[in-house]
């Protein structure tokens, strides 16, 4: 129940080539490295590991001659299920994380439940096409696809800001410190449900 609860996952299909390794429990000797191909998702990545207080390497092959959506989707999928298998049976954790960050003149809101039901509730407005080499339009399913893959209840809300650079990461770090504190450990081995299982 002490020790660090970690991952590595290999996700291998048609469109992309997915190698991941987490450590969600490093803080103070954090190692990240991200390398998916498109730099503002390798930048939304490192943020939300940085924040959470994970190590992470994250490495993919994608078909990025025909768009961004499989490499964007597919490594939020893998990213879920790493982060599904560190934590295992959910005893002994918070459960519930709630945390608002700025950027700027951006401030985002996330709440977290690591409830056992994936479910997600993304609201970025985005107005920008792109960021960088990113297509907005996959900022939010990035996060619904990380929530799917980890079974996880999320919501996620820019609350203001004018910059899609600043609102996005604005996003991905109230994201990492809500996850942050849900994950924290009580003590206990106790399951935080009156179901008695997550």
């Amino acid at each position: 129940m002490d020790g660090p609860r970690v991952a590595n996952v290999e996700r291998i299909t048609n469109e992309t080539k997915i190698g991941l390794t987490l450590n969600m429990d490093s803080l103070g000797a954090q190692q990240i490295a991200i390398d998916t191909g498109i730099g503002f998702l390798d930048h939304m990545y490192h943020a939300l590991a940085k924040h959470a207080g994970w190590s992470l390497t994250l490495n993919c092959k994608g078909d990025l001659h025909i768009d961004d959506h499989h490499t964007a989707e597919d490594t939020a999928i893998a990213l879920g299920m790493a982060f599904k298998q560190a934590l295992g049976t959910p005893k002994g954790i918070k459960r519930f994380g709630t945390a608002y960050c700025p950027l700027d003149e951006a401030l985002a809101r996330s709440v977290v439940d690591i409830s056992g039901r994936p479910y997600a509730d993304i609201n970025l407005d985005l107005r920008r096409e792109m960021v960088g080499t990113l297509s907005t339009e996959m900022i939010p399913h990035v996060l619904q696809s990380f929530a799917f893959g980890a079974g996880i209840t999320l919501h996620v809300d820019v609350l203001k800001g004018k910059n899609d650079h600043h609102r996005a990461e604005a996003a991905f770090k109230s994201l990492a410190v809500a996850i942050r504190q849900a994950v924290e450990r009580t003590g206990t081995n106790d399951v935080p449900s009156t179901k008695g299982v997550l």
